[in-house]
């Protein structure tokens, strides 16, 4: 049950959540209840307790299913948080290269076009 302490409700469902997983009471693989059953087992409203899978999910110890539900993720598979934040590292450095590239392209384009402006058809 979240409880009137001044943290806000999804972070009380979310770190008694993690702590289950952590404990072993919530094993990898197993899904999560309901939304509608966690709601009720912590006397919560349904968009609390999705901010509160969200949070779990943004960790990496749980992974949603379409169709299927949010199961609990084998933590030993997930990347570190340091590994999280190099490969984010590296992405940024992925797109601001091929931004750059695009932008070659795009100014290469417009100066091929206004060089060579569209024959009509004969």
């Amino acid at each position: 049950m979240v409880k009137h302490t001044g943290r806000p409700g999804y972070l009380q469902i979310a770190d008694d959540l993690r702590a289950q997983i952590r404990g072993g009471a919530l094993a990898p693989g197993t899904p999560l209840p309901s939304t509608a059953q966690l709601a009720e087992e912590y006397d919560a409203s349904l968009s609390v307790v999705k901010m509160a899978v969200g949070i779990l999910r943004n960790e990496g110890l749980v992974i949603g299913q379409q169709g299927k539900g949010v199961f609990v993720r084998d933590t030993s598979d997930a990347p570190a948080a340091g590994d999280l934040a190099g490969e984010v590292a590296e992405l940024r450095t992925a797109v601001q290269d091929l931004s750059v590239r695009l932008a070659k392209v795009e100014e290469q384009l417009a100066t091929s076009t206004a060089r060579h402006p569209a024959r009509g058809s004969r």
